[in-house]
């Protein structure tokens, strides 16, 4: 099989340009949409251990919808609902039409799918943390949110980041989901194109070595991140 590799170069004869603005875009979507889910996550952590039945109640349906839900059908409901519902408003109200990109329906949706999952990665951490550190903390006369930042913080993020790095990496193989709503990023614009060259094989395996290549570098990230989470625990 011969393979014109000037395809994938830069400059106007090859498609390297575009595709890496795709790298660009997929790396930019999985960067913003990870502390909208870290945040919302640990927030829904916190309501599932709250004494308040309201709180608790909602936390846990949202959980169970957005975990039960498939990603690619939770992207449709965000880029067609929501914009949807703002059509209809502005239609009604005669403000100036409002919609959703592309980049923002996708950096929800996942937002939405991380939260779910890295609540339930936080509550584990937080249950891993001995009942008896919080009273500790109490009869030094800490307040409950220094407690919180200087007792209950160091130690979830280290109990809790194997799993939250397990998500960030589902999160980076998800954001190929946003192909189908429109955006350039790296299965977009290789799909385009192995439809226009017809080298299907050349493209799609450039996205494959791309995404191999960001996933290898997440985990060196997430092992440094690690290594100096557990700085502080004494040699074994």
């Amino acid at each position: 099989m011969n393979i014109d590799w000037t395809l994938i170069g830069f400059g106007p004869t090859g498609w390297g340009d575009d595709i890496a603005w795709g790298v660009l875009v997929t790396a930019a979507l999985a960067l913003a949409t990870l502390p909208i889910g870290l945040v919302a996550g640990f927030l829904l952590a916190l309501a599932k251990q709250s004494e308040d039945r309201f709180l608790n109640l909602s936390a846990n349906i949202y959980t169970t919808i957005f975990r039960g839900l498939p990603e690619l059908l939770t992207l449709f409901l965000v880029y067609f609902g929501v914009n949807g519902a703002l059509k209809s408003l502005t239609d009604a109200t005669g403000l100036p039409s409002l919609a959703l990109s592309s980049f923002v329906s996708g950096m929800v949706a996942l937002g939405f799918v991380f939260a779910a999952f890295a609540s339930e990665v936080f509550l584990s951490a937080f249950r891993a943390i001995p009942q008896g550190q919080r009273e500790g903390a109490a009869a030094l006369g800490l307040r409950r949110s220094q407690t919180m930042v200087l007792v209950i913080l160091p130690q979830l993020v280290r109990i809790a980041l194997p799993g939250l790095g397990n998500l960030w990496m589902n999160l980076l193989k998800d954001t190929a989901l946003v192909s189908v709503i429109g955006l350039a990023d790296i299965l977009r614009q290789s799909q385009i194109a192995a439809r226009v060259t017809r080298e299907p094989f050349l493209f799609f395996g450039v996205a494959i070595v791309l995404y191999l290549v960001l996933t290898i570098l997440s985990s060196a990230a997430i092992g440094r991140i690690d290594r100096w989470a557990k700085r502080g625990e004494m040699a074994k």
